[in-house]
Parts: C-alpha cells; structure tokens; sequence
C-alpha cells in the first residue's frame, strides 16, 4: 500500500478512495489524510483522521461524497509514528500563502530535522514533515515567490538536493494549481502512472486502497499519478489507459492539469526529449500539384450541377504560378469567388453521363517561410481575447462552435481551458500546446469516422483523421473565444518532409485569427503550423464551405463511387 499518493487531472474527476486497510480485522495504520481543492478553487479541503477506527465514518466520505471532486489529490496513509496520534501529527498539512492553500505531504523520515529558517511559518506538530514543510514555505517568503509558478524551479532544486542530505526527500507539494514531486535521491521508490483517454471505467489499487477514478461519471480526462508503490489494474480500462514508469532517483516534476510541465533532478542529471513548440524559419518552395477525381454511376446522369473549389490561393503567402482544371464532360461552366473568398467554378450539365474526371493541375510557390515572424504577440495576447463590436459582427461565423447538446459542449469548454491554465492564459502557448496534444494524444485512423462525426465524439474516443481533428480544434479555439475557420488543401509528405500523413488525398487544417496578425495556419493531425508545406485552396466555417467537389444531381443517376489521388511533387 502506498502511504503517499498525488494526482493531478486536465479538469475536474470526482474519484472514490476505498481504504480497505479499515475493514474488519485488518491491522489499522496510524492515521490518513486526503486533501483536495473543490471546485478549482485556491481553498483546500482536507478529510483527516488520525488512529481510524475499523469502518471509520469519515473514510465512507471518501468513499461516496459527491463533493469530494478536484483536479488535484494528495493522499497520505501514515504507517509509522512521528509524536502523539493528532490531527497536528497526521498529513497533508496545509498552510495558506500567497492567496492560497499550499499542501504538503513526505513519505519517509529525516534524520536530522532541518536548520530552522526565520519566517511567519512554524510548525504545529512535532513531525519533521511538517518541519520540513515550514522550511520551504518560509524560502518561498523570503523570495516573495507567491506559487510555484513565479519560484525559480533551479533554486527549488538546489533546496531539496540540500535537505535530502538529511534524510529521505520522497515527497509533494502543491498550490492548488501545479503539483510539484520529488523522488528520494537515496533511491526509494516513486512511480508515476499516466492517465490516457479513452476510457469508460477505471479502478487501480491493491488489497489496502482502492482507486476508482469514474465510479461518479466518466470524463475524458488524462493525468498523472504518482505514488509510493505501483498501483495495479482492477477494473475496466485500467491495464492500458495507465501507463507506469519509476522516477529516477532526485527526478523532481512539476505537473500542471494533468500534464508534466517541467523536469529537473537533483541527482544524476535526465535525459529530456523536448520536441520545440515554435517552427524554424523554412526555405520558399515550389510544387507541381495534380488533384484527380473521378465519379461513377450505375445509371447515367441526365441533369447535373457542380461546384469545384480546386484553385489554389494566390496571395503575399502563396503564389500561384499555373492553374488548369478540365472536366471530362462538357457543360456551361462560370468562375466566381464565393463569400468567403474561394475561387470556384460552377459547372451545369445538362448531357446523360456514366463517368466524369476531374482533373486540376496547379504549380504554386508557397513563402509562408516564417509563420511566427511577427514576434511576440503586444496586444490581446492572453485569453480571453475581447474584440470590437465591429470585429465580433465580422467574426461571428467563425467563433459560433457546432451545435452540440449544453452538457457535451460543457465537458469540451472544460477541456478548452485545462490547455488555459496550464499554459497561464497565454494565448499563442495555449494554442500551440492544444495543436500537439492533438496530434500526440489521438489516433489517426482512417475509416474510424464519418461527415457527421462530432467533435465531441472525437474528444471521447481520441481518434479520427484529419477532417475529425480540425473540427475538434476549431471547437476548442471558438469556445475560447478565438477564431477559427476550416482549411482544405494539400500537404507534402515527401521523404525529406516532417510530415507523413495525407500523402495522396486532399488534406485539412486549422487557420486561427490572431489579434492584429491575421489568420494563421496549425495542422493539428501533425502537430505543426504550417510553413512552405502546406497548400491552401479553401477555407470557411466547416467542411461543406470547403469542399473541394460538391454537386446536385437533378435528374438521373444511381450507385456512385468516388476515386480521389493527389500527387504534390516539389520541383527539382
């Protein structure tokens, strides 16, 4: 049984803590502690019972009370005596600065308690956790860093590495938003278990403590648990939604709604796999695109109108060298630009036909070399965005979110706002961390969806393609209150390229208007912005505004069948 436990969810879970170390003739520990902060709020809450009875009351709230929900726990079961059996001697403890509750828990014993440092924090107890705990609250105030966000994460390292010096320094230490953790440099344990959707149930535990994260209601959350000893699977999804690694010893994290923000030690140093949000500036390129379409019907066409979106953008990002479109049966064709700026070619046949090609050729230069060359954003640059009522009247069709049931769009703007806070409201962070959760954290899968599979089903299911993925994103951006519009295009997928999906199709992604920057491009399916890579034809609010071909049939006409090849070749 571990006697400490820490978890920290992308938004609120309201799990139940079965403590089975209670029951009739177990041996009882000497005391247990569960803190949590409702309703997201700064305020902690702590269930704390020191010397349980077998079948304690209070171990029944942890149990079933619907109020114990949060996106942060720390649990601590107390197997060893440190003073008298008091609420004052039992953990978490709990102190307030900085506006809010800060909550400490430490598996394990110092052998010497740490050299007092001067400040308004002292213990009540007579633990060295708590010791421990004033210590590092007092060099937080003597630096006036008020959370774990504004501390210097270096100088925090060097603080335990010191302490650890004088005894066991497995512990957790959190501010109500970020949960900080450290592995004992001396070498005992502390695993971390990583919480992936999807999922429908989920228990983990052993004989003594029982877990179940969706006991009251499932939600596509991931997160982080960490613990003192590996939890196993139980029941449901738990063998393959949790995923367990041991920390090193002295690996320290700082987790933040669910996700690991920052890695430190302070022991040998760790390896980071760090893959870099911002794109280096690319070289301009040229593509030869062929686009062929080719329909088939059972019974002939009599009657026929159709719309073709398949000339590329020309415009200061994109050039347009050469465009030819032919379709293979004759009709009165006309060429115009719709309301949101796509050039299209309406075609009315009125001739019988059994097969049509259409075949469009283009040679484009794309010079979108820098994406992010304007520099940090001045204005409007964190969330949530406020826009001018002239602007709002002109951007509405791209901030209204698809309809979906209150309750599913509810559980989506909840998600929306986990990349907010953990990327402290920062606009251009939040939607670069949403474009590569999305290509991390969900399955391309071809086939697994369809035209009107909704957001919020690709947000439970975490997969789809690329048309599933910018529709989910666009969802998030407009529910926070960004613009964002649906893209059709191509992508290069060549050997040298950073990309691999959508090689020989049509292609989707996401423009985001940014506040006195513009429109600009992020391919959540492979987690990119888009450079010299990326070649626009269509935009509007969703897929049907895009299209690259759409048509009524009037007259005529019986099984169809569809074949599309795209070949976007660089030029030697």
């Amino acid at each position: 049984m571990p006697n400490l436990l820490a978890m920290s969810f992308e938004g609120e879970l309201a799990p139940s803590f079965t403590l089975h170390c209670l029951d009739a003739g177990r041996t009882l520990p000497d005391g247990w502690g569960l803190g949590y902060y409702p309703a997201g709020e700064p305020s902690s809450a702590i269930l704390k019972e020191p010397a349980p009875p077998q079948g304690s009351m209070r171990s029944q709230l942890a149990l079933a009370w619907e109020q114990v929900a949060s996106s942060l726990f720390v649990l601590h079961i107390r197997h060893a005596t440190w003073g008298s059996l008091s609420d004052a001697n039992t953990q978490p403890f709990s102190r307030a600065w900085g506006r809010r509750d800060w909550l400490f828990a430490h598996a394990g014993s110092l052998d010497k308690k740490p050299t007092e440092i001067p400040g308004p924090f002292e213990p009540i107890g007579s633990t060295d956790t708590e010791q421990l705990f004033c210590t590092l609250l007092n060099k937080l105030v003597a630096m006036k860093w008020k959370n774990l966000a504004e501390a210097d994460l270096d100088a925090i390292v060097s603080w335990l590495s010191e302490l650890n010096e004088h005894g066991g320094m497995t512990m957790c230490v959190t501010d109500g938003r970020d949960l900080l953790v450290h592995a004992d440099r001396r070498g005992a344990p502390m695993w971390i278990g990583e919480l992936t959707p999807p999922y429908e149930k989920i228990a983990i535990g052993d004989v003594d403590l029982e877990i179940d994260l969706t006991k009251r209601g499932a939600k596509a959350r991931k997160g982080m648990i960490v613990c003192t000893e590996q939890l196993g699977a139980l029941a449901g999804d738990a063998d393959k939604a949790v995923k367990w690694r041991r920390l090193a010893p002295g690996e320290l994290l700082v987790i933040r709604e669910g996700a690991v923000i920052e890695q430190r030690s302070t022991g040998e140093p760790i390896h980071r796999n760090t893959v870099p949000r911002l794109p280096r500036r690319a070289e301009a390129r040229t593509y030869h695109i062929t686009h062929r379409t080719v329909y088939r019907y059972t019974k002939a066409i009599e009657r026929s109108q159709h719309h073709l979106r398949l000339t590329p953008y020309h415009d200061r990002y994109q050039n347009l060298i050469h465009h030819d479109l032919k379709v293979s049966v004759a009709g009165a064709a006309r060429d115009y630009e719709d309301v949101f700026g796509n050039r299209v070619k309406r075609v009315n046949i009125e001739s019988p036909f059994s097969e049509m090609i259409i075949e469009a050729r283009s040679t484009v230069q794309l010079l979108d070399v820098d994406p992010l060359g304007f520099g940090p954003l001045r204005v409007s640059s964190t969330i949530p965005l406020v826009w001018m009522p002239w602007q709002r009247q002109v951007l509405d069709p791209f901030l209204l979110p698809q309809e979906l049931p209150e309750t599913e769009l509810a559980e989506l703007a909840e998600y929306a706002m986990s990349f907010v806070k953990r990327n402290e409201y920062d606009l251009l962070d939040t939607l670069l961390d949403i474009n590569q959760t999305i290509h991390k954290e969900y399955t391309y899968l071809q086939n697994s969806t369809t035209l009107s599979t909704t957001p919020f089903e690709v947000y439970v299911n975490r997969r789809g393609v690329c048309q599933d993925f910018t529709n989910l994103m666009i969802c998030l951006a407009r529910l926070l209150g960004v613009p964002a519009r649906y893209v059709c295009g191509y992508i290069y997928t060549g050997p040298k390229a950073t990309n691999t999906v959508q090689s020989e199709a049509s292609h989707a992604w996401v423009q985001l208007y940014l506040p006195q920057v513009g429109w600009k491009g992020f391919d959540p399916t492979n987690g990119i912005l888009t450079q010299t890579e990326h070649v626009r034809v269509a935009v509007g609010r969703n897929y049907l505004d895009a299209t690259p071909t759409s048509g009524t049939i009037f007259v005529g006409g019986g099984g169809e069948t569809l074949s599309v090849d795209v070949r976007v070749e660089p030029e030697a």
